[in-house]
């Protein structure tokens, strides 16, 4: 283990904050392009308001999965942000195309669900690496073996 101090409550908190915010605004890119070409409109019957509420819980429960895991882990993954981005974006992927196969969800949704997921797990990555990673401990050791001053 490391001598590292824990990311405080503060640094978790503004991980998460973060990572809703780009998981939930992120997708208006993909989707309002598909909507403005295609006519693509919010799934189901019911009202725009529940459909945005919906949305909210789901992503409210994926960032606080996404920020927790690498907090859990941060000794393994700091540093390694982009693969821990690309593991999220493999399995929401098959997630998509597994929708996509379902009656009630197009390929169309599918795809820009899938490039979404392509700019915000990443973005969400890199913040949650440099609230909560290992980073500047890393670089201190790194100073320290060459013989420089911590």
């Amino acid at each position: 283990m490391s001598d590292a101090p824990a990311p405080g409550a503060r640094q978790f908190i503004l991980a998460f904050l973060g990572t809703f915010a780009i998981m939930f605004l992120a997708p208006l890119i993909p989707y309002g392009a598909l909507s403005i070409l295609t006519g693509l409109e919010p799934p189901g019957s019911g009202s725009g308001a529940a459909f945005l509420v919906g949305v909210v819980v789901m992503k409210l429960g994926i960032a606080f999965g996404f920020v927790a895991i690498f907090h859990l882990g941060r000794e393994v993954l700091s540093g390694r942000w982009l693969g821990y981005a690309g593991a999220w974006w493999l399995m929401y992927a098959i997630v998509e195309a597994g929708q996509a196969i379902a009656p009630a969800y197009s390929w169309q949704e599918a795809g820009a669900g899938v490039v979404a997921e392509a700019i915000y797990f990443p973005l969400s990555a890199r913040l949650v690496e440099r609230l909560l990673g290992m980073g500047r401990v890393r670089r201190a050791d790194r100073i320290d073996r060459a013989g420089g001053e911590r």
